[in-house]
């Protein structure tokens, strides 16, 4: 999800969910040791609890993007083995890794070496003509070796001949059956599981057996959904969503990144996908698209979008009910899952 779940992102998905774990955009290493690292690494105190997700292949280089992080107080540090896109491969990182499951384990040992947070992996159950069944299980064990504290895995193999990313979400069969087998056989290792998980609902069901739940595109494309996180998976107590204080928070968001140089499309376009299935929702979608892009407009055009929908109605279609998970399930907001 580079270019989509950036600063502007996370600090309006943060208004939806106090607790789900928020993840950056794949930052490479590289970058961050010779790039414009306040750029690439500040964000609002109000985001928490955040991840870094990091991109690269070299241990040494990961270390110092380690250890520059550190100051920035990220609450974990995500390497990406997953990401199937060209220039990821070009870099030598992202899923291409899962052919070399020994240089990513000398990066999880050498980043676990000098992190303070816990250090995670997310990866793909395979590559091209890798057979799952044999290459997961050694994968998995060498992260644990590495030390590890969690891997997510996305259950579908990852085509890097043939396959563009968007195909590569879709096109490969997922298999939920693998990653379940993973985690009856490494009971005491945090698995997380990710793709083609849509509701709330799906999301439960998954958590009756690993122990956490990564959504990317569905909480981009349906926000909304992750006003219930909070009640659903973490089992606060049920309460209306305080959409007029949801608009007004906005607003004064915007206000200071417009006021800093920053242009209201910025902030606006993150937003298009709440209100999915609500009367106005289109209308919510046109005026925080299109006319959020005018020189000169005022962060008010954030109330007018909202007052377009009649959300005392509600969304005319239900994704269906989700049940309560346990209290120790958590669960993990892809917002990042750079794929």
């Amino acid at each position: 999800m580079i270019d989509w779940t950036d600063r502007h992102c996370r600090y309006f998905l943060r208004q939806l969910t106090s607790h789900a774990l928020l993840y950056t955009e794949m930052v490479v290493a590289d970058a961050i040791i010779h790039g414009p690292r306040q750029r690439l690494l500040a964000f609002h105190r109000a985001e928490h609890p955040v991840a870094l997700q990091l991109g690269g292949s070299d241990p040494g280089k990961l270390v110092e993007a380690v250890r520059i992080a550190a100051d920035y107080g990220y609450d974990e540090i995500n390497l990406n083995v997953g990401c199937p896109s060209d220039r990821v491969q070009s870099g030598t990182f992202g899923a291409c890794l899962m052919r070399e499951p020994q240089t990513v384990e000398a990066c999880v040992a050498a980043m676990k070496a000098v992190s303070t947070v816990p250090v995670t992996v997310k990866c793909r159950i395979g590559v091209d003509d890798q057979e799952p069944a044999e290459v997961l299980p050694d994968f998995l064990a060498r992260m644990v070796g590495a030390g590890a504290d969690a891997v997510w895995i996305h259950a579908r193999k990852a085509w890097l001949q043939g396959l563009s990313p968007k195909e590569n979400r879709d096109i490969p069969p997922l298999d939920y059956d693998l990653v379940y087998r993973m985690k009856r056989e490494n009971p005491d290792v945090f698995l997380g599981i990710n793709g083609g998980i849509t509701t709330l609902a799906e999301a439960a069901a998954h958590l009756k057996v690993m122990d956490g739940v990564m959504l990317g595109r569905a909480s981009y494309h349906n926000s909304t959904l992750l006003t219930e996180v909070d009640q659903l998976i973490y089992g606060e107590a049920e309460r209306d969503f305080d959409w007029a204080a949801l608009c007004e928070t906005m607003i004064a968001y915007a206000e200071q990144v417009v006021a800093s140089g920053g242009r209201l499309n910025h902030v606006t376009r993150h937003m298009v996908g709440l209100f999915q299935g609500y009367a106005g929702a289109r209308r919510f979608r046109q005026i925080l698209s299109s006319e959020a892009t005018k020189p000169g407009i005022s962060p008010m055009l954030i109330a007018e979008a909202f007052a377009a929908v009649d959300i005392a109605g509600g969304p005319k279609l239900q994704a269906g009910p989700a049940g309560p998970a346990s209290d120790a399930s958590p669960a993990g907001e892809a917002v990042r899952a750079a794929e």
